[in-house]
């Protein structure tokens, strides 16, 4: 069989353009899932945005003081530590039950229109991307319902039952 020069450069490239088809849907196929069907690139990217978004930091009870090493079992299970403050004293919710009782979209539009208490910075979360939310939302439904509901928030005028930290009142000149 006599191949030529021309013929063997045609083949090169055709398997080589092969190969680039290949690659390019490599990304687009079908995305990893467990066994429970969840699609763990977006569980992954949940998992990373609650560690650094912050919301661990409140809603994991015991993350903070101790700089993160708090089973996974235990994350956005909420707080029975309450924030006190002029506005009264809040706890930090438990994202597990809160986010298994609705959709996605619905988690998308309560984030986008959620105004809260201090210390929530809730006009962060507002301004998340629509993919992060959802990435947050599909790590809490991994991780199920879990842990009690938060204390129900106390108002300025009555002492709280929980432990809780101490917020001083701003100076009035700094208030807007």
């Amino acid at each position: 069989m006599n191949l030529t020069r021309r013929t063997v450069l045609l083949l090169v490239m055709v398997i080589f353009g092969f190969s680039l088809i290949e690659w390019a849907h490599a990304d687009t196929a079908a995305p990893e899932k467990d066994a429970a069907g969840f699609d763990m690139k977006q569980v992954d990217r949940g998992r990373y945005l609650s560690m650094v978004s912050g919301c661990n930091d409140c809603h994991t009870p015991g993350y903070l003081l101790s700089e993160g090493k708090v089973a996974e079992n235990l994350w956005l299970t909420g707080d029975r530590f309450g924030w006190r403050g002029p506005w009264g004293t809040t706890y930090a919710a438990n994202l597990r039950l809160f986010g298994n009782s609705m959709t996605e979209a619905t988690w998308v539009a309560t984030a986008r229109a959620l105004k809260t208490r201090p210390p929530m910075p809730w006009f962060n979360l507002n301004k998340m991307h629509a993919e992060d939310l959802k990435a947050i939302y599909q790590f809490i439904r991994y991780l199920g319902p879990g842990g009690e509901a938060a204390p129900a928030y106390v108002p300025p005028d009555q002492e709280p039952k929980t432990p809780y930290a101490l917020f001083p009142s701003p100076p009035k000149g700094d208030r807007k």
